[in-house]
C-alpha cells in the first residue's frame, strides 16, 4: 500500500509539479522568530523573516515596530546597518489593506536606496499578498508604468518621480495611509525640501479628509490564506495590533528614519507630523552613530602623495569588497582611470552616469565581478552590499554627517571593518568635527613601506581643498605621480566675452 501511495504521489507531481511544490511550501519552513512574533509581527512575514534568517530584531526594530503597529507618529534614529528597513516596512506589511493601490508611499534620496528598500520589501512580503514598486528617474516611465497598473499597496521613490507622477495623475493619494522618509536628515535637505514640502502638503489634505469623515480602516487579514496561527502567537499579535485608540489607527501615519538627526532637520521634520510624535533614539545612535564594528582610522598625507597611499593602501590589505569615496564626479572618474590603468579591478559610479550603467556597475559590485568601487557620495546612502570590509575616504567629505553615511556601508548588522580617511594637512579642523559628531577619536595610522614626498615642483598651493585628486596645472610624470588633470585649453569660443555671445537656440 505504501508503495502504491508513493507512486500516486509522483504521478500528482509530475501532472502538476507547481501545485505540490506550494503544498510542500506550506508545511516546510523554518520555525517562526519568537523574538518577532514577540513584538507583534503576524506569521506570513514571520514565515520570510525566519525564510531569512532573521531571529533577533536590532535595537531600532524592537523599538519601533510595537509603536509603529500602533499606528503613531514617530521620528527615529538608528546607526546605519542596523535593519531600519526592515523595522518601518514590517509594520506597512502588517497593517495595509489587501485592496487599495499607493497605500504606503516610501520616499529616499537615492534611486540605489529606492532599488535596496523595494528589493527588501519583496523579500519581506513573500508570503503576503502586499505588492512594491520602486519609481525613480533615470529610467524610462513606461517601464514603471506596468507595474503601477497592478495597483501595488507600496510605493517606493524619489521625491521628483513621485511628484511627477502625481502631477500626471498616474498615482493619487486616495488610498495613502503610510509616508515614511528614509534618510529624513538628507530628505529635508535644501535640494528636496520643495519636492518634499509639496508632496506632504497633498499629505495632509488627505488626512484631513480621513479625519473628517471618520472611516473606519480595518487590518489586512491575507493570513487567512496561510492557515491558523501557531500556537501561542495568537493572543501576542492581537493585543499588539490593536494598541492605539481608532483615532490612531484611522489617519495617515509619518515614519521619519535615519543615522543623523540634527536639531534643526527634527524641528522641521515634526511640521509635517501629527503630535504626539513618538522619537525612538537605538541605544548609542545618538552618542556613538558609527557602529562599534568598524575599526576607524586616518592617514595624515599631502595632497599630492594620495593616489601613491590609495594604491599602496590596495596591495596591502587586499580588500574583498572595498568602496572608495571622493568628492566630486570628476574626481571619482579620473580616480577610476588611474587605478584601471594601474591593473586594479574597479568601475565608477555618480550621478553623471546613466542609469542603466548605474544598475549594472551595481549588479556586478553585489556579484563580485570587480572588488573595488569608486563612488560620490551618490552611494553613501544607497548601497546595501553585504560584505563590504573597507571604506576609504580619499576625499574627506565637507559634511561631517556624510561621514556617518558612508562608514555605515561596511559592518552592516554585526559583521566587522574598516575605515580609512585621507586627511590633509590644512583639513585638521574638518577632522575634529567628524570626531565631535561620532563622539570618538579617530587614530592616526601609518603604513610600512610609505615615505611623504617633497612637494611637486608644479604644484601650486593655492589648490582648492582635495584637489589633489582632480586638478593639476600638467601631469606629472612617472609611476607613483598623484592624480592630475591638464589644464583646459582656451577656444576661440572662450575668448569672446559673455555680452557678445549668443544663445544657443532650443
Amino acid at each position: 500500500m505504501r508503495e502504491v501511495f508513493s507512486r500516486r504521489e509522483q504521478s500528482q507531481k509530475r501532472a502538476n509539479p507547481i501545485r505540490m511544490a506550494r503544498m510542500s511550501d506550506k508545511t516546510d519552513h523554518p520555525p517562526y522568530p519568537e523574538q518577532f512574533a514577540a513584538l507583534g509581527v503576524r506569521p506570513s512575514i514571520l514565515r520570510a523573516l525566519a525564510e531569512l534568517s532573521f531571529t533577533v530584531p536590532s535595537e531600532i526594530q524592537k523599538l519601533l515596530i510595537p509603536r509603529a503597529l500602533a499606528g503613531v507618529d514617530i521620528l527615529g534614529q538608528a546607526r546605519t546597518g542596523t535593519g531600519k528597513t526592515a523595522a518601518f516596512t514590517i509594520p506597512i506589511l502588517q497593517r495595509a489593506n489587501r485592496e487599495g493601490a499607493t497605500q504606503a508611499i516610501i520616499m529616499v534620496p537615492t534611486r540605489e536606496l529606492a532599488v535596496q528598500v523595494d528589493t527588501e520589501i519583496q523579500r519581506l512580503s513573500k508570503h503576503t499578498p502586499i505588492r512594491s514598486v520602486a519609481v525613480y528617474g533615470g529610467q524610462k516611465i513606461a517601464a514603471q508604468l506596468k507595474q503601477i497598473r497592478l495597483n501595488p499597496q507600496i510605493v517606493v521613490g524619489t521625491p521628483g518621480r513621485v511628484m511627477d507622477l502625481l502631477d500626471r495623475g498616474i498615482i493619487n493619494f486616495r488610498n495613502l495611509r503610510f509616508v515614511v522618509l528614509d534618510e529624513v536628515d538628507r530628505m529635508l535637505d535644501i535640494g528636496f525640501r520643495d519636492d518634499i514640502r509639496n508632496i506632504l502638503s497633498r499629505v495632509r489634505q488627505i488626512a484631513r479628509k480621513i479625519e473628517a469623515s471618520g472611516a473606519v480602516v480595518n487590518a489586512s487579514t491575507h493570513d487567512s490564506e496561510l492557515g491558523a496561527q501557531p500556537s501561542g502567537l495568537s493572543t501576542q499579535n492581537s493585543a499588539l495590533s490593536t494598541q492605539g485608540s481608532p483615532a490612531e489607527l484611522d489617519t495617515v501615519q509619518t515614519m521619519f528614519v535615519s543615522a543623523t538627526i540634527a536639531d534643526e532637520i527634527e524641528r522641521l521634520a515634526r511640521t509635517y507630523m501629527r503630535e504626539p510624535v513618538d522619537k525612538l533614539i537605538a541605544p548609542g545612535a545618538d552618542d556613538k552613530p558609527t557602529v562599534a564594528e568598524v575599526e576607524q582610522h586616518y592617514f595624515s598625507v599631502q595632497p599630492w602623495d594620495k593616489y601613491r597611499l590609495l594604491r599602496m593602501l590596495l596591495m596591502k590589505e587586499q580588500p574583498p569588497l572595498a568602496i572608495i569615496f571622493c568628492r566630486t564626479k570628476h574626481g571619482a572618474e579620473k580616480l577610476a582611470r588611474r587605478l584601471h590603468a594601474d591593473h586594479i579591478e574597479c568601475r565608477e559610479i555618480h550621478g553623471n552616469l546613466a542609469q542603466n550603467k548605474r544598475d549594472r556597475v551595481m549588479k556586478g559590485f553585489r556579484g563580485g565581478k570587480f572588488n573595488v568601487l569608486v563612488a560620490t557620495d551618490l552611494a553613501s546612502r544607497g548601497i546595501d552590499v553585504a560584505g563590504i570590509s573597507h571604506i576609504i575616504n580619499f576625499d574627506l567629505p565637507d559634511d561631517p554627517e556624510a561621514y556617518v553615511h558612508r562608514v555605515g556601508r561596511t559592518a552592516r548588522m554585526g559583521a566587522a571593518g574598516k575605515a580609512y580617511s585621507f586627511v590633509s594637512k590644512d583639513q585638521g579642523e574638518l577632522l575634529t568635527k567628524v570626531e565631535e559628531l561620532i563622539n570618538m577619536l579617530i587614530h592616526p595610522a601609518t603604513l610600512d613601506g610609505f615615505t611623504p614626498s617633497p612637494t611637486p615642483s608644479d604644484w601650486i598651493e593655492s589648490m582648492p581643498q582635495g584637489a589633489g585628486a582632480n586638478v593639476a596645472p600638467a601631469p606629472a610624470a612617472g609611476p607613483e605621480a598623484a592624480l592630475v588633470e591638464p589644464a583646459r585649453r582656451l577656444t576661440i569660443g572662450s575668448k569672446i566675452p559673455l555680452s557678445r555671445r549668443h544663445k544657443r537656440r532650443r
